[in-house]
């Protein structure tokens, strides 16, 4: 989920019925593996599993890193995770405790009553930047002005669309169709325009086994739209197809798709499926940073472990210390 969309709910639907699709015989495997809780994915084959618990990750006797790691620079974090303490008087303290803990970028959802120019100025004092933000598809051409502006007003790179979902092929066309003239509009006034994942773009199948990954990946311009690749989704849907590596279907996706994938989402997935704070989890993130580095890394987790701040903390301090 992020900023309020149901990503398990699609993933939900998407994996009903379903029957014939290619490579898509998640629930069968999933049962006899005795994986299940919050999602209904949830856990890959123990035949496969590597001692982290899901296939490609390392346990604690694994190999270390290369040595690489994240600039501090590059991390940033999705506010969604901190929603719960994102009111009143919690904003301010909430964003205080942020650069506190090294953070020099965050990817806004929402604006918290503040126009563009009283946040930018409040980050300002604080050293961070709102290096990109979660909006929806515009619903008018003033819409999407108004939102731009405010984007180049905060200083932002980027801006991302959340979530899209259907199981009619059109609509992901038109939606395609859309971002991209939106994106044309944004390019030229410096804004990097770009789409977010969750796992039921490689779940659904819209007919004879097209999925909206596949319409969006050959209709989105590559010249235009980036991607903002969600680790956590991308893992979760390789489960959701039955791939026998998910974290090696993260890593394909990434690979083949003709979009640049400038940013992640970087959250943690449990034994379960359920969503964990970086590190703690089974996804071998150092496998994935070391096949394709981005320019901007988000601390994700949809449901804090403990706190919003303690996710927060876990998450920075993971980034700054994993090698890869």
């Amino acid at each position: 989920m992020c900023f309020g969309f149901d990503g398990a709910s699609e993933l939900n639907k998407s994996l009903e019925g379903k029957k014939n699709l290619n490579r898509r015989n998640f629930l069968r495997g999933a049962l006899a593996a005795g994986a299940g809780a919050g999602l209904a994915v949830a856990g890959a084959s123990s035949a496969t599993a590597a001692p982290g618990g899901m296939p490609g990750k390392p346990g604690p006797e694994g190999k270390p890193g290369k040595g690489r790691k994240v600039p501090p620079g590059l991390i940033s974090i999705q506010l969604y995770t901190l929603r719960s303490i994102m009111s009143g008087d919690g904003v301010d303290t909430t964003f205080e405790a942020l650069a506190d803990y090294g953070y020099t970028k965050v990817e806004l959802a929402g604006l918290y009553g503040r126009t563009p120019e009283a946040m930018r100025a409040f980050l300002d004092e604080l050293g961070i930047t709102p290096s990109s933000s979660h909006d929806g598809i515009s619903g008018s051409p003033a819409a999407l002005q108004a939102k731009i502006a405010g984007a180049v007003t905060l200083g932002q790179t980027y801006m991302n669309v959340p979530y899209l979902a259907s199981s009619v092929a059109d609509d992901w066309r038109q939606w395609a169709d859309q971002m991209n003239a939106e994106a044309s509009v944004a390019q030229g006034a410096g804004i990097k325009y770009g789409y977010h994942n969750h796992a039921h773009e490689f779940t659904t199948d819209l007919g004879g086994g097209l999925t909206p990954w596949d319409i969006f990946t050959t209709r989105l311009d590559p010249k235009l739209v980036h991607l903002e690749v969600d680790l956590y989704w991308a893992v979760t849907g390789g489960v959701g197809v039955g791939a026998a590596d998910p974290v090696q279907f993260a890593i394909d996706v990434i690979k083949d798709a003709p979009q640049q994938v400038l940013e992640y989402h970087v959250k943690d997935r449990d034994a379960a499926g359920g969503f964990a704070d970086l590190g703690t989890g089974t996804i071998d993130f150092p496998r994935i940073f070391d096949a394709h580095p981005v320019k901007l890394y988000a601390v994700e987790n949809d449901q804090p472990d403990v706190t919003a701040l303690q996710t927060a903390e876990v998450g920075y301090n993971y980034l700054r210390n994993v090698r890869f």
